[in-house]
């Protein structure tokens, strides 16, 4: 044994035909940029799954009870108890609502994928933003993990993103 964590694994998966979505490297470098504020989480294996409209939207009615399309949906494992798997959980990006969100705030997609893969690990390691108290913790680790991999805040942009979680699709989803 030479005493080294487990590697990442992300698992990459594409249920669209789409240009320009992350790639494997882009997803690993998000990901570890986030456990490396978590140096002693041990899940290291998450999937990414990168969906249409029509997918995003059955499983955030199924889930979540909002029945449109949304930027990102993170999914924690549970496993059973008294079993430890490293599994982080799964992550399902909405490509048509992420293009769509980066116009309307006058940014490159590129980075904003870079935050949601980023959001929704947080929210997969137990962080919310119910309430303005949880939203300015996750944000400022948002704002930190996104600037260490030299990309601008994303929460100043000409169309700021809202607290109000009954308009989710202007802020990152859960």
């Amino acid at each position: 044994m030479t005493g080294e964590p487990p590697p990442l694994v992300v698992d990459r998966q594409v249920a669209l035909a789409a240009e320009a979505l992350p790639g494997q490297a882009d997803l690993e470098a998000w990901v570890a940029a986030v456990l490396a504020r978590h140096p002693d989480e041990t899940r290291l294996e998450l999937t990414v799954r990168f969906v249409d409209a029509e997918e995003s939207q059955a499983l955030n009615r199924d889930y979540r009870g909002k029945d449109r399309p949304t930027n990102v949906l993170s999914f924690p494992f549970e496993g059973p108890p008294g079993i430890e798997l490293p599994l982080l959980g799964d992550l399902v990006i909405c490509h048509p609502v992420v293009v769509r969100e980066a116009g309307e705030q006058d940014k490159p997609t590129h980075p904003h994928y870079a935050h949601m893969v980023i959001h929704g690990t947080l929210h997969l390691l137990g962080y919310d933003h119910l309430d303005d108290a949880e939203a300015e913790i996750m944000e400022a680790l948002e704002r930190e993990i996104l600037a260490s991999l030299e990309i601008a805040d994303p929460y100043l942009t000409p169309s700021p993103p809202h607290r109000d979680t009954d308009n989710e699709d202007e802020r990152a989803d859960a």
